[in-house]
């Protein structure tokens, strides 16, 4: 399974441990890093969205300030795939638990 590396510049946010796929998600396990507490408060508030709303108001305004943060997600033991998180690729961070979709 593939390590990703959420990176905000330089700063180490977390790391994704793949172990599945719930189509057309990646399961992975997340990690904390150094910068997690940046960025906890904002992905604690996207996680808290539920029912209907994917591309409505609530989603924008939630991800509207983890968009501005310019992350990425890259593989850990490196290579050139780079994700720019909300642009590239979808990321929902929910405690230890983590989905991507690229």
């Amino acid at each position: 399974m593939t390590h990703w590396q959420l990176l905000q510049g330089d700063i180490l946010l977390g790391e994704l441990s793949e172990y599945g796929c719930a189509q057309p998600y990646f399961l992975a396990r997340f990690a904390p890093g150094p910068g997690r507490e940046n960025v906890r408060p904002l992905f604690e508030a996207l996680a808290a969205l539920a029912g209907p709303d994917p591309d409505g108001p609530r989603t924008v305004a939630v991800v509207k300030p983890l968009l501005d943060l310019n992350l990425t997600v890259v593989p850990a033991g490196g290579g050139p795939s780079l994700l720019r998180v909300f642009k590239n690729c979808w990321l929902r961070i929910d405690g230890a638990e983590a989905r991507l979709r690229y």
